[in-house]
């Protein structure tokens, strides 16, 4: 998959087929729209193509407006939301800045400097909400119209619903921030992931705990920065962690900026994913995860962040984290085993 910032690049197919939009955290109904363009692509002989923003125009006008409540909480980082349209089969990506002249750009304009001229659209795909230009002035209908008038395609797909339900970003960042991690799964058609490089930290975690049975190199972490400063999920999690051997690890996260400590640490209050693998991989060593790209599935919500009073009552609650998620994946196992065996009966 290709990806460009903005448009201005000779690498840039001179035809494509078109979709636009945020996609944050490539749900399920994204990942229908995606086959049909993929589709829709190969019938036309030329790649598809998705036009998405960074930052989300709802960033953006939050930050002029300084109104931060209006930013969206954010699913996916970037490097998550190429790795699902890549894993999607889409051929080029444009991410485009998304700033104040093209705020300010005509529906007419869009249509014309970025469809037409910049990415050679043939077939142009759009959601059932779908409005673009300033003020959000362009809908389908003009979309439609143009596109009749300067020889592309326009098509529209429908809601897409699971179990009833509308599958939207909204909904996905709602049952995030309730904590319903199944729920969200369901809507993504995967587990909530998140991925970076892992990072070095304060390293308290080595200290922490060392005296806990279980835990004789302490509560060592794998830390992820999260860029974006409002993640939609937080708090402690059980997990999976993919990318430090053959197979999975379990372990147990915490998503969200630390309030039992100073804020003013190496991290600056940032947000961050601070994993502990349950087992740590012998073969790793002490440091042998920094600079690693891992991948972490937040798959059962153990509780919101706690602000604990003093490294005695914090070091406690890890333990009893762990032993949670223990717990956890012992159930989780059994449950896999029972199924297993109903199968071959």
């Amino acid at each position: 998959m290709k990806i460009f910032r903005g448009f201005h690049h000779p690498g840039i197919a001179p035809a494509c087929a078109l979709t636009i939009g945020n996609f944050d955290g490539v749900h399920r109904g994204h990942q229908a729209m995606l086959a049909l363009l993929n589709n829709e692509a190969a019938h036309r002989g030329v790649p598809s193509c998705v036009l998405t923003f960074e930052p989300h125009p709802r960033d953006y006008f939050a930050g002029v407006l300084n109104k931060p409540a209006m930013a969206p909480a954010r699913i996916a980082t970037l490097r998550d939301k190429l790795s699902e349209l890549e894993r999607c089969g889409i051929q080029q990506v444009v991410v485009m800045p998304f700033d104040a002249r093209f705020a300010a750009q005509s529906p007419q304009a869009f249509i014309e400097e970025v469809l037409v001229q910049g990415l050679g659209a043939r077939y142009v795909l759009v959601g059932d909400d779908f409005c673009f230009g300033a003020q959000r002035a362009g809908d389908y209908a003009l979309l439609d119209a143009e596109g009749q008038a300067r020889g592309f395609d326009v098509a529209r797909m429908n809601s897409y619903e699971v179990h009833g339900l509308r599958v939207s970003s909204s909904a996905v960042r709602q049952a995030l921030a309730c904590g319903r991690m199944d729920q969200a799964a369901q809507l993504l058609g995967r587990p909530y992931t998140i991925s970076g490089h892992v990072v070095h930290g304060r390293k308290l975690g080595r200290a922490l705990g060392a005296s806990q049975e279980g835990a004789e190199d302490g509560f060592r972490t794998l830390n992820l920065r999260f860029a974006h400063w409002k993640p939609a999920a937080s708090g402690i999690f059980a997990v999976r962690v993919h990318g430090l051997g053959e197979a999975p690890l379990p372990g147990v996260a915490n998503l969200g900026v630390r309030p039992s400590l100073d804020p003013n640490d190496v991290n600056g209050g940032r947000v961050l994913l601070e994993t502990h693998c349950l087992d740590w991989p012998a073969g790793l060593g002490a440091e042998g995860a920094y600079g690693k790209l891992i991948r972490v599935e937040l798959l059962l919500k153990l509780h919101d962040e706690l602000k604990y009073d003093g490294l005695d009552a914090l070091t406690a609650g890890i333990a009893k984290d762990c032993a949670d998620a223990r717990s956890y994946f012992a159930s989780s196992h059994a449950e896999t085993r029972r199924q297993t065996t109903r199968d071959r009966i």
